[in-house]
């Protein structure tokens, strides 16, 4: 299973640049190891408000947001640090990690 991560902006949107680059540094480095030493599978998507009128109603005041699995994490900007930690808690709860003893 993987742990899906969905980046929701537009183009020309230099916060949406910034959490992109965030969020791709985050995959990275959980895509590496977690802290039980093994790799969490991150799936990355990015949907555009100006082509899906339902998400520009929703989010235009918003972007760059960032959801986990379904919950919204963050918007505006993403905090590397606590996206990591959100991705590993997603894995943990679908059961992705591998626990020590």
């Amino acid at each position: 299973m993987t742990v899906h991560v969905t980046l929701i902006g537009k183009p020309d949107c230099h916060l949406c640049d910034d959490a992109r680059a965030a969020v791709s540094r985050v995959v990275a480095h959980v895509g590496r190891a977690d802290r039980s030493g093994g790799p969490i599978e991150v799936e990355v998507r990015e949907l555009n408000i100006l082509e899906d009128a339902s998400l520009a109603r929703r989010y235009s005041e918003k972007i760059p947001v960032v959801r986990v699995g379904e919950k919204q994490h963050a918007i505006w900007t993403v905090d590397e640090t606590k996206l990591a930690a959100a991705i590993e808690k997603a894995a943990s709860r679908r059961g992705l990690l591998r626990r020590t003893p």
